[in-house]
């Protein structure tokens, strides 16, 4: 499939059809990266992002559990 590359203001967009996004299950955002010289794009991860906030929290908590739900009263041990 060919699609047309548009101005949008200082930069450049590609508009795709409807059907094509909504079968790849994508809505209102993608991510987009670049491989050789084939540009992807991807339903967003909604997991993108939590190792680096774990990690901020827990700099950020003194040795404090913010979820203490998630441990065992007893040991401390994560419980899933």
């Amino acid at each position: 499939m060919r699609a047309p590359i548009r101005k949008s203001g200082k930069s450049l967009a590609v508009i795709l059809p409807g059907a094509l996004l909504r079968q790849a299950g994508i809505t209102d955002e993608v991510e987009v990266s670049r491989h050789g010289d084939c540009i992807v794009l991807r339903k967003p991860d909604p997991r993108l992002g939590w190792a680096e906030a774990t990690e901020t929290i827990a700099e950020n908590s003194a040795g404090e559990h913010r979820w203490p739900v998630f441990l065992d009263i007893d040991d401390g041990t994560p419980r899933w």
